[in-house]
């Protein structure tokens, strides 16, 4: 994942637990093939939250709401 979209995740959060899962998908190659053009992308408790960038309005509760969906 790219660090600054690292940052700005963990920026969000603060304190709220979470664990990271980096995968190069170059290893994999139906990974390589289906996101080689679009990383990094960051997933949400196995959704899709953002491609390339956080979006301009990522916020804290959107963050939030994608990772309740888990525990729903």
């Amino acid at each position: 994942m790219c660090d600054a979209m690292r940052a700005r995740v963990d920026e969000l959060l603060g304190d709220r637990p979470r664990v990271w899962e980096v995968i190069n998908i170059d290893s994999e190659p139906d990974l390589a093939r289906r996101f080689s053009e679009v990383i990094p992308i960051l997933y949400v408790n196995g959704r899709v939250f953002a491609k390339t960038r956080l979006p301009p309005l990522a916020t804290k509760t959107r963050l939030f709401r994608a990772a309740a969906r888990a525990s729903l």
